[in-house]
């Protein structure tokens, strides 16, 4: 699955949009490196997000298509 994708459905961002353009502004690394929005997510990544100067980072343990509400945090775990 996408990076873009994945962080909508796991509704770590709001927004697919949001998203690509966080990607693509070198906000969003995957395993330490700068990944585009077509990046593909595998289990046992490690994805940090950067909103200002707060930085935080998840573990990748599930990629689903689509995810209920209640069931998208299980799709990955906060380390930071």
């Amino acid at each position: 699955m996408r990076i873009d994708k994945y962080l909508k459905v796991s509704r770590l961002i709001k927004r697919r949009t949001v998203a690509a353009e966080a990607c693509g502004s070198d906000h969003v690394t995957v395993n330490g490196k700068a990944v585009k929005p077509s990046y593909d997510v595998k289990v046992g990544d490690v994805i940090s997000i950067r909103f200002g100067a707060n930085t935080t980072s998840y573990k990748v343990l599930a990629v689903r298509e689509h995810s209920l509400k209640a069931d998208a945090s299980d799709m990955y775990e906060q380390i930071q």
